[in-house]
């Protein structure tokens, strides 16, 4: 009895069979100390078998004295940007980052030699690098640096378009009439990932309401009696 008490303690379900079998053939004495020493040594055996497989899992290495433990190697996400090149939605904050910070230089190298950027409130859109970067300039020129962009909402998927949603600030408070919406369009370039396009679309001081609503209604009436008007459009 105490011989199958023992073996059972075991985790092993053949151990109580096995240890069964070889203490039939000793006396009552042997077969307790057998049934003791087998279990402690499947014990034992387990213990250094679960620190192997731990040992290996860290990449856990012996050199004289010391003992160097390696993390285990994990696989980057699928969902990360590739080394060295940054989510779409980083270069555009980036490129407000420098605005704000009244730093060109900065902002250049986000911006592509072609790239094509409509500001609804002008007539025609600047195009090329330099005219874009012009503009900036006169822009950061005509206001202060208590005048700040600030992001309400941004696509944080790394793609290559992205909108944002944004209003100016003065000394940390809203300023009237300056809420924005903007599309990007952005593509790797020797590497790196820069605005192609932009567009920016601004709260307007006046809101017509419902007139405007006339308005389109009588201007559709008009292309429809006289569709050569189209053509001047």
């Amino acid at each position: 009895m105490m011989l199958m008490t023992m073996a059972s303690s075991c985790t092993n379900p053949l151990l109580p069979v096995f240890t069964s079998t070889v203490a039939a053939a000793l006396s009552p004495t042997d077969a307790n100390h057998t049934a003791t020493t087998t279990c402690t040594n499947f014990k034992r055996v387990k213990i250094e078998e679960r620190t192997r497989r731990r040992r290996r899992r860290w990449g856990v290495s012996s050199s004289g004295n010391q003992t160097v433990v390696e993390a285990p190697a994990t696989t980057p996400s699928s969902s990360s940007p590739p080394a060295g090149k940054s989510p779409s939605s980083e270069v555009v904050r980036n490129f407000y980052g420098g605005i704000n910070g009244r730093d060109l230089a900065s902002v250049e190298e986000l911006i592509a030699h072609n790239c094509v950027y409509e500001d609804l409130i002008f007539s025609r859109p600047f195009v090329g690098r330099k005219a874009i970067l012009e503009f900036f300039q006169k822009f950061i020129d005509s206001i202060s640096m208590d005048l700040q962009f600030v992001i309400d909402d941004i696509s944080e998927e790394d793609t290559s378009a992205l909108g944002v949603t944004w209003h100016l600030e003065w000394k940390g408070k809203p300023f009237p009439f300056s809420k924005g919406c903007s599309f990007y369009r952005l593509e790797l370039v020797n590497g790196k990932r820069q605005i192609i396009y932009g567009r920016d679309s601004v709260e307007p001081a006046i809101k017509p309401g419902e007139v405007a609503l006339v308005a389109i209604k009588g201007v559709t009436w008009l292309l429809q009696r006289f569709p050569q008007l189209a053509d001047q459009l």
